[in-house]
């Protein structure tokens, strides 16, 4: 037990090393490429990051074969992950924002591009709502036809996001690699660390949940607690990490983007190849996490609009959503 609390701790070393390393890279492949913080934070961190522990599901739902235990667990992963982004990443995130508010330029007010945020909570409740009707009302070809939709929604998103961004001109920290090997700057130096971040991220994360399953079993925690509160934190550790780096160096359209980025890719390419190998069909659970996810996603957007600013506040209710879905698992007795 010890060895794996002591494991446990390293992996979080890594994973936060790796996010370091790949929030430096990202930044300066979006410079070198001329992008802006829509695509870097909307698409490009938020993929990267998002796109391990969405592998795990997906290969679980193909390689099945229809056994009724993988099939829930697998629908289970793939709409819990937009749940704990929309909720738990954003509750991380404001909080983030009140720990480090003496040292940001901007104290408590998160300095965002409001059309970029507005774009991906509004492109995300669209989708995600379509999921949950389709699991309620739809069936055999109509379900296939909205999943093709959905992988299609996803690709309007990538050309929406890149034809509306602007380049900026923040100043960003020196390339890690490029400093350590003491080289210029150059795209393939940038890429061999945005690689060997992402890299680093995986290896921490298995690290991680491999060693938090042995842990929870150890001290009494039941096998379906750990499936739906524990490890599903454990899996979207990059994307939370990243945010708080943002953060911390007055960063908020790339903190929130890798977020909202993240919830959007989630809710259409996962849940499309979710639809396409399953009959779909969500129980009482994934749909409360379901109907959560909106609600506090819901709450950031009408808050942008109406206030036309940002605070912490908004953010920190994602913790009450959160805190709802656990007590309501806790009245279940986690069955």
């Amino acid at each position: 037990m010890l060895q794996n609390i002591i494991i446990l701790i390293l992996s979080l070393g890594i994973i936060l090393t790796g996010c370091e390393l790949f929030t430096n890279g990202i930044e300066w492949l979006g410079k070198k490429l001329n992008l802006g913080d829509g695509v870097v934070g909307s698409i490009f961190s938020a993929v990267g990051t998002c796109l391990p522990e969405t592998l795990i599901p997906i290969i679980a739902l193909l390689f099945s074969k229809g056994r009724t235990e993988s099939v829930d667990i697998g629908i289970g992963a793939i709409a819990g992950a937009p749940f704990m982004l929309s909720t738990l990443a954003f509750f991380i995130t404001g909080l983030s924002v009140v720990i480090f508010a003496k040292k940001r330029k901007t104290g408590y007010i998160l300095q965002i591009n409001q059309k970029i945020l507005s774009r991906d909570i509004s492109f995300f409740v669209l989708v995600y709502s379509t999921m949950i009707i389709v699991s309620i009302i739809a069936t055999g070809i109509i379900k296939q036809l909205f999943a093709i939709i959905l992988i299609a929604c996803y690709i309007f998103y990538i050309i929406k996001t890149v034809s509306s961004d602007k380049s900026n001109n923040d100043e960003i920290d020196e390339l890690t690699f490029a400093k350590v090997f003491n080289t210029n700057t150059g795209i393939l130096i940038i890429i061999v660390q945005v690689l060997s971040a992402l890299t680093a991220i995986i290896a921490g994360a298995e690290l991680f949940v491999s060693n938090i399953e042995v842990v929870a079993k150890g001290i009494g925690i039941s096998t379906l607690a750990l499936s739906i509160v524990i490890t599903p934190v454990a899996t979207e550790l990059p994307e939370k990490f990243n945010s708080v780096i943002w953060i911390s160096k007055n960063k908020d359209t790339l903190s929130l983007g890798n977020i909202t980025g993240a919830m959007v890719f989630q809710s259409c390419i996962p849940v499309s190849i979710g639809i396409l190998a399953t009959d779909w069909r969500l129980d009482t659970i994934t749909l409360l996490s379901a109907l959560l996810a909106l609600g506090s996603a819901l709450v950031t957007f009408l808050w942008i609009k109406m206030k036309k600013s940002l605070n912490p506040l908004p953010l920190l209710s994602g913790g009450i959503f959160y805190f709802i879905f656990i007590i309501y698992l806790i009245m279940r007795g986690f069955k």
